[in-house]
């Protein structure tokens, strides 16, 4: 039997500029880059309690509590080389499930993270984005204490967001 997995979008409409700076401000001081520019085709849309941000009608980035954060679309799309999280592969099955990251599954994180920072999770083999959540402890906690929860997943390989593509539009 095959489950269809659907996303409905409410008030999807164009960003004005003077938001779509904002973002790129955010993006900016997260990932010290854009990802976007002035001629890309930037437009929001509210979805189940989330806001997801399309970039030229990829589901790119998404608000959450008032941050801004990749969707898994973005990360594979523009590949960021900062605010990551690697697991062991032993943790990547229930992370690709949505469980939160524990810190002794953790093998190593990108070191500018801090407490509250939009995160995303990778395997330790392939590197391949898993997940996107929020850093509970900051890097050198991540990497150094043997219990403890260290990010909490908001979005994950297989939920509503990863199955959304740009054809269901």
């Amino acid at each position: 039997m095959t489950l269809i997995m659907c996303v409905v979008l409410k008030n999807r409409h164009n960003l004005k500029s003077k938001e779509i700076k904002i973002f790129q401000n955010e993006l900016k001081n997260y990932y010290d880059d854009n990802f976007f520019n002035k001629k890309s085709f930037v437009e929001i849309a509210e979805s189940e309690g989330l806001n997801i941000i399309f970039v030229d009608n990829e589901p790119d980035f998404m608000l959450y509590k008032n941050k801004i954060f990749f969707t898994l679309h973005g990360l594979n799309r523009y590949k960021p080389n900062k605010k990551f999280v690697v697991v062991d592969m032993g943790a990547v099955k229930f992370v690709a499930n949505g469980a939160d990251v524990m810190a002794p599954g953790i093998v190593d994180a990108e070191r500018s993270i801090s407490k509250f920072d939009p995160v995303w999770i990778c395997d330790e083999k392939h590197r391949k984005p898993l997940a996107v959540g929020i850093a509970i402890m900051n890097s050198e906690e991540m990497i150094n204490k043997n219990k403890g929860k260290a990010v909490r997943i908001i979005h994950y390989v297989g939920d509503d967001i990863w199955n959304f593509t740009s054809k269901s539009k």
